[in-house]
This record gives C-alpha cells, sequence and structure tokens, in this order.
C-alpha cells in the first residue's frame, strides 16, 4: 500500500485536497473504532494495490481470448488467474469472477435459470434473507413470484419442514438458500434433497459465508448446489465484487447471464483483487484465521448473552451474532446509534418475528471478520461484549450515558491502538 499511497497520494492532495480529506478521514475512521459490521472486512495492502491499479482504465468487453475491444493480453491474463484460483480453492467447475456485486451475481443465477413469473423459494427477508431473495422492491420479487420459507418461533432456525411443504405445493423453479442475518449452519445437503424432490435449480448465496468455506471453517456449499454466488469482500477479505460458481453444465448460461444479458464490461482492476483475495485465502493462515473468525463470533455471543443481550437461535455458528434487545427496552436504532458514540460500529437488524418496523428493529447485527484480521482473540471479544453492553443501557441525552460513552469511546481507542487496522503512518509511508 505504501507504494502507491505515498507520491499518488501526494499527489491527490494537491490536486483535489477536498476528497483527500475523505479519504484519511475514512482511514482515521476504520482505524480509530471498532468495525462490526458483519459484512465489511480490511483487505489486504495488495488487494488494495490491485485495486488502485492501471487495469482500472482497461475496457474489456468479453471474456478471455474472446473480447471485443483489443490491448486485452494482461486483462486476459489477470481473470483466468482469478477464474482458476476460484475453482481451485472451492473445487468448482467453474468459475465467473466478473460480477460487479453480490446483488449482480444473484441476477445472472435467476437469469441463467429461471423465466419471470417463475415461482422461485427464498428466505425471506424478515427472517434474514437478502433483498435479492424475493422482496417486492427488487428485481426478484417484480419479476419472479417469490415464495418465502422463515425461521421456527420456538428454535429460530429454518424450518426446513416448511421448506419441503412450500417446495411441495408451489413446485418451485429455484430453491434459493443464504441469509444475511442468519447465524447458524445451513444444511445444503437437505435443501439438495428438497430441489431433487420438485425438479428445481438449487442456488446457494454464500455472500456471508464463502470466506468461512474457503477457511474450511464450515462445510461448502459447493458439491451440493447447482449455483453458487458469492461477494468476495466479507470474510474472503477481498475488494467489494462478485463471483459465481457453477456446474459444468450450467457454465454458457451462467457466463451469458452475466455478459451480455446484465452487464457490459468488466472491473478488471476489481477483478485482479479478487486474484489476489483468491490467492491470499488459499494460503495455510487463512484457514486458521477463518477458524478464529467463528470462535470469536461465538465469545461474542456469549459476552453479549452476560450483558442482557439475547442472540437470537441461542448463539452462532458462524461469523455474525443477532441480538435481541427487547429485554432492555431499546430498539436497534438507539443501540446502533449509541454504539456509533462510543466508537463502534455495527448495524440495527431485524429478528424474526419483530415487532418493529425494519428502520427502527428490535435487534442488532454484529461480526467479527475485521477485529480478527486485527488480530483479536476471545479475550478481546469479551471486553468488546462489555463495551457494547454499556453503550447500549447508556442515554446520550443524559449527562451521566454522555459521560459513560465517552469513556467507552476511550477504551475502544485503546483497545484499538493495540489491534491496529489501518493507521495514518503505513497509508502515508
Amino acid at each position: 500500500m505504501d507504494t502507491f499511497w505515498g507520491p499518488d497520494f501526494r499527489a491527490l492532495e494537491r490536486a483535489d485536497p477536498e476528497i483527500a480529506h475523505v479519504l484519511l478521514a475514512e482511514v482515521e475512521r476504520q482505524a480509530g473504532g471498532l468495525q462490526l459490521i458483519a459484512s465489511e472486512n480490511f483487505t489486504s495492502s495488495s488487494v488494495l494495490a490491485a485495486l488502485g491499479s492501471t487495469l482500472a482504465n482497461k475496457y474489456a468487453e468479453g471474456y478471455p481470448g474472446e473480447r471485443y475491444y483489443g490491448g486485452c493480453l494482461e486483462a486476459d491474463r489477470a481473470e483466468l488467474l482469478a477464474v482458476e484460483r476460484a475453482k481451485e480453492l472451492f473445487g468448482a467447475d467453474h468459475a465467473n469472477v466478473q460480477p460487479h456485486s453480490g446483488t449482480a451475481a444473484n441476477l445472472a443465477a435467476y437469469a441463467a435459470l429461471a423465466e419471470p413469473g417463475d415461482p422461485v423459494l427464498t428466505m425471506e427477508l424478515s427472517h434474514g434473507g437478502h433483498l435479492t431473495h424475493g422482496s417486492r422492491v427488487n428485481f426478484s420479487g417484480k419479476w419472479f413470484h417469490p415464495i418465502g420459507y422463515r425461521v421456527r418461533a420456538d428454535t429460530e432456525q429454518i424450518d426446513y419442514d416448511e421448506v419441503r411443504d412450500l417446495a411441495l405445493a408451489h413446485r418451485p423453479k429455484m430453491i434459493v438458500c443464504g441469509a444475511t442475518a442468519y447465524p447458524r449452519l445451513i444444511d445444503f445437503a437437505l435443501f439438495r434433497e428438497i430441489a431433487d424432490e420438485v425438479g428445481a435449480y438449487l442456488v446457494v448465496d454464500a455472500a456471508h459465508f464463502i470466506g468461512l468455506v474457503a477457511g474450511r471453517a464450515i462445510p461448502s456449499p459447493v458439491p451440493h448446489a447447482d449455483v453458487v454466488t458469492c461477494t468476495t469482500h466479507k470474510v474472503l477479505r477481498g475488494p467489494r465484487g462478485g463471483l459465481i460458481l457453477c456446474r459444468a453444465e450450467l457454465a454458457q448460461r451462467i457466463d451469458k447471464a452475466v455478459f451480455p444479458f446484465s452487464q457490459g464490461g468488466p472491473m478488471m482492476h476489481a477483478i485482479a483483487a479478487k486474484a489476489v483475495a483468491l490467492r491470499e485465502a488459499s494460503l495455510p493462515g487463512f484457514r486458521t484465521y477463518a477458524r478464529q473468525v467463528v470462535k470469536n463470533a461465538q465469545a461474542l455471543a456469549a459476552g453479549l448473552t452476560a450483558e442482557g443481550l439475547r442472540p437470537v437461535s441461542g448463539g452462532t455458528d458462524t461469523h455474525l451474532v443477532l441480538a435481541d434487545l427487547r429485554d432492555l427496552a431499546v430498539s436497534g436504532r438507539d443501540a446502533e446509534a449509541r454504539c456509533d458514540l462510543a466508537r463502534i460500529t455495527l448495524n440495527k437488524n431485524a429478528i424474526p418475528y419483530d415487532p418493529e418496523r425494519p428502520a427502527v428493529a428490535s435487534g442488532i447485527r454484529v461480526g467479527s471478520p475485521s477485529v480478527t484480521t486485527q488480530g483479536m482473540r476471545e479475550g478481546e471479544m469479551r471486553q468488546i461484549a462489555g463495551l457494547i453492553g454499556l453503550a447500549v443501557r447508556c442515554d446520550p441525552d443524559t449527562v451521566a450515558g454522555a459521560s459513560r460513552l465517552a469513556d467507552a469511546a476511550d477504551e475502544v481507542a485503546a483497545l484499538v491502538r493495540r489491534f491496529p487496522a489501518y493507521g495514518r503512518q503505513e497509508v502515508m509511508a
């Protein structure tokens, strides 16, 4: 990172001091607090270097060896490296590394496997699913006919009996599993069984947990799914972007659904950065990291329980914890704002069967990827849980509450100094 943040950054400071200030302020925000958004992480300096490379200049519409523009030799090399690394890392027949995002990857999966109006069985957004799993405001709900499955009220885990009953009743063209706010492992083999029972394609949206799969910390969906869609950020620790893995017989359909159906020219700098991240994820140290992400999330769940924040489903098997705040009589919206004052970044989140509207929510979602990248372990997770518990209980409109939040912010600052992320000294070296 120092090679391009040095003279290049100083040139940016001279050319556009306002944007330079934004970039520095964001570095300081990330480094100066706890980043607990479950869908975020800190990329390596090598990933950032690829993102800031001159591949950003290259238009490479098409696929390696079949581009619509000249001068794509190096672009082809970068993309082929990313594809081969993805296939090897996940044991997949085919990989497409061009999707700009997880949503773009999901759009391509729908386009490849279903027609507008087809029934699609997906996890309800209010129970942990994603916008692209059938939300009425999204293409998935506007163009297709979503049937939503939920979690059980007693266990707060996926109701597989309901999944099977809905599949038999509606005969969906596709079944989608995967979530953005579901802390437990998903039984991919059982989903495969249900899909086969009704003749449906099985699509696994592994955006949140594909990094844990790469690190062999949780089971892989690849042997069971027809298509696996992913993001390359989150636990995988790469650039913001999408990735699709699929069976060999679906490769051509997936590729055509990405280009030319839903995208034009790929972002070659991002694809190069994906290749870097995929190589990093193949190294032995990444497995240690992925296992620690899960251990840290579990320690965080235990610590939050001690603070009176109830983990939904009783805990976590992955990188995230969804916590119910109703026993504290604090909304997710207020908890998020109070934690922000303590330099703790997390997000409000609906819980299953939430009585509040999503903009208020009864819960918060916290994740361990970023703090694990910083080197924190179980002991720090217990400290963080205590800080969250303190912050959530503090009313910032009172003198005492504001003072306690300021003290918590100081404790956070001391903690991240011990476990630095991106420091000003690194980016300005």
